[in-house]
């Protein structure tokens, strides 16, 4: 089963990867510590892309959360630079070979490139990310934890999602982790039309571990496990493959796609920023913690709209403690569904359900049952004409208008027998092209 199940995460990517580039040669220099030297541009000149995440408009969603808006201010103890140090390589070297990590923190102008993007170009957003991993960090670690994998691994969020839970790329991975929908629903994660457990903090950390573990069984290389999170497994082989069968991030660099070029060292300069905010004069912005939540299960379907008007409540509140579901709407119909109210305000939600339920929500209406239209038949040109028959008939008047119903039995030429007239007399009455006659029907005789 276990064969199995890594035979299958080979052909699921979480994020999506750009088209792969492939040069003849790949940079001589490497070590353990430094890649390569001031002089030997070869990696940056291969070409990279940052990760989506580290664009500016990403991390700028950050700031607009309500979490953020809400729990995050500045630092009142902290004085910002508003410009980075100047920081000379050999002090990056040490300080990255400092860092308690299990995963290899090398060095080399691409590192160097990404540190830079953090420490200089976006200090604003790392602040608020700093605020935000208090949130989110504890919840990270413990997924890992409970896998046993690296906890430096918890920065990755930062790279993927600039830790933004409802977070969509322009591929549609979603969520803290960037989940894809066939590698989120691989491993557990649920998504329907209305729920998206890869907007779940908890779920898709969990969900992400595992992922992580797997991909470690295949590789055995963390930086190759981080390549294989971006871009999928199968491009890894691929570039393994065209590297001669080199299994070492750094060699098969030139055969990876360019935002997986960026990506490892990303996530590297993603746990230097973290870890070193305070040398480059970035305060992390002050958090306090959110208010207490409780959970109902909900077996109706409810609106936020329909909670926060009867509750007296904030709708983006309710949205932000509840990003599982997608149309604001909680699904308990379908299946007992849970709700996250804040703890002062569920004793009131609790006495208020049936007016709750009661109001009209923002959703449309769900028909259980309805009746289907038929459309009515062309007539055809005889019983038009019919027609025209009967309303002129009718036009010259019903003053002496005498009718009969057809009997079992009945014929056309017994009934003009029997009321002294004619069966052509009949038809020109009655509209009738020929003799057939119905029981019950009612005919004009007169």
């Amino acid at each position: 089963m276990k064969r199995t199940i890594l035979y299958l995460i080979t052909l699921l990517p979480v994020t999506t990867w750009a088209q792969v580039s492939v040069n003849d040669s790949i940079s001589d220099e490497s070590g353990v510590e430094v890649l390569n030297n001031d002089d030997d541009n070869s990696y940056l000149q291969e070409g990279f892309d940052f990760p989506e995440a580290l664009t500016d408009a990403n991390l700028d969603s950050l700031m607009h959360q309500y979490v953020a808006r809400t729990y995050m201010s500045p630092a009142t103890d902290c004085q910002q630079l508003s410009q980075n140090p100047d920081v000379p390589r050999e002090v990056y070297i040490d300080r990255l070979s400092r860092m308690p990590t299990v995963m290899e923190m090398a060095y080399n102008d691409v590192v160097r490139s990404c540190i830079d993007r953090y420490v200089v170009r976006l200090r604003r957003q790392v602040s608020y990310m700093l605020g935000a991993a208090n949130f989110y960090m504890p919840i990270f670690e413990q997924a890992l934890d409970t896998y046993q994998l690296p906890l430096e691994l918890k920065y990755l969020p930062i790279i993927e999602s600039a830790l933004n839970p409802t977070a969509v790329s322009r591929v549609g991975a979603t969520g803290l982790w960037q989940f894809m929908l066939a590698t989120g629903k691989a491993y557990g994660l649920e998504v329907t039309s209305l729920t998206d457990d890869r907007r779940d903090p908890v779920k898709s950390s969990y969900a992400a571990a595992r992922y992580l573990r797997d991909l470690y069984d295949i590789f055995g290389d963390w930086n190759l496990v981080i390549a294989a999170y971006n871009c999928g497994p199968e491009n890894i082989n691929k570039a393994i493959r065209r590297s001669g069968g080199k299994r070492d991030y750094w060699e098969i660099y030139p055969y990876l796609p360019k935002e997986t070029r960026g990506y490892v060292p990303a996530f590297i300069a993603a746990n230097y920023a973290m870890t070193y905010y305070c040398e480059h004069g970035i305060c992390p912005m002050s958090s306090r913690l959110p208010v207490k939540t409780d959970t109902v299960m909900l077996n109706r379907n409810v609106t936020f709209q329909q909670v926060a008007q009867a509750c007296n409540l904030d709708v983006e509140m309710i949205r932000s403690l509840n990003p599982v579901y997608r149309r604001d709407m909680v699904p308990g119909l379908s299946t007992p569904s849970p709700l996250r109210l804040p703890l002062t305000d569920m004793p009131r939600f609790l006495d208020m359900q049936d007016s709750i339920f009661a109001l009209a929500g923002s959703q449309p209406a769900r028909r259980a049952e309805v009746e289907i239209a038929t459309a009515a038949a062309p007539q055809q040109p005889q019983t038009r004409q019919r027609d025209r028959n009967n309303r002129r008939n009718n036009n010259q008047g019903n003053a002496g208008a005498s009718y009969v119903t057809v009997r079992r039995g009945d014929t056309l030429g017994a009934i003009a027998r029997r009321n002294h007239t004619t069966v052509a007399r009949l038809r020109q009455l009655n509209g009738l092209r020929g003799d057939n006659i119905r029981i019950g029907q009612r005919l004009r005789v007169r």
